[in-house]
């Protein structure tokens, strides 16, 4: 097994303390929608958009990598790793992975309001409301809001075309563009799926393995054996 491609969402870092969205208690129980991850509501009530995004950013640089983050690293070091996540967090890259393609943005970015391409990155937790980029224009957080294209699916695709086998993790498989990612598999590349929830499944047609636990358990246990399997 040459290329991995692991395929993670939110529940890959709820073990780290960090909410999930979808869950019953996740953000969107606090949070519509509407309110905080639209242009449209950037446009009509910036600070309350910047404002949750800063919390989100000072809740993710409390939290640490867990054993799944780190796993996934680990299997790094013994064969091609390409993580493709749905999180805007960066625990991926704090435990040690090189290779992550962040589907819906990265928290610890900004970008302009006019120009997406022009993108810088900001230290700390707190982004200023009257912050600019070097265009001119207002900044906004780094992240791709409800409506808009998924400007790295793409690029994701052809990751995931590439590959020997693909290990999904933490996520409900029910955010498009995001979950066709599956589909773009070689037929023939195993897929093993880490969640203790109910994935929706339907659009899987590879060979599969269900491990119904939570990421910081079900990720070591199966990069345990992976690892096992490539030494002999």
């Amino acid at each position: 097994m040459k290329k991995i491609v692991v395929f993670t969402g939110a529940g890959v870092s709820a073990d780290s303390g960090l909410a999930t969205f979808r869950d019953a208690d996740g953000l969107w129980a606090d949070y519509r929608i509407e309110e905080v991850c639209t242009p449209e509501a950037l446009a009509r009530n910036r600070a309350l958009v910047v404002g949750f995004y800063n919390e989100r950013r000072r809740e993710m640089l409390a939290a640490r990598p867990n054993a799944a983050h780190e796993a996934i690293a680990r299997l790094e070091r013994a064969c091609e790793v390409e993580v493709v996540t749905q999180n805007v967090d960066d625990l991926h890259e704090r435990a040690g992975s090189t290779r992550v393609t962040h589907l819906h943005g990265e928290l610890r970015k900004l970008r302009s309001s006019r120009d997406p391409e022009l993108v810088v990155p900001l230290d700390g937790w707190e982004q200023p409301l009257d912050a600019t980029a070097p265009d001119g224009a207002l900044l906004r957080p780094h992240i791709v809001f409800f409506g808009e294209a998924v400007p790295m699916f793409e690029r994701a695709a052809r990751i995931a075309a590439s590959a020997d086998a693909m290990i999904v993790v933490g996520t409900s498989l029910a955010v498009y563009p995001a979950a066709s990612l599956v589909r773009c598999l070689p037929p023939a590349a195993p897929i093993w799926l880490v969640d203790p929830g109910r994935p929706d499944t339907a659009g899987i047609r590879n060979p599969l393995t269900v491990i119904r636990k939570r990421a910081a358990e079900g990720v070591p246990e199966l990069v345990g054996e992976l690892l096992r399997g490539m030494r002999g």
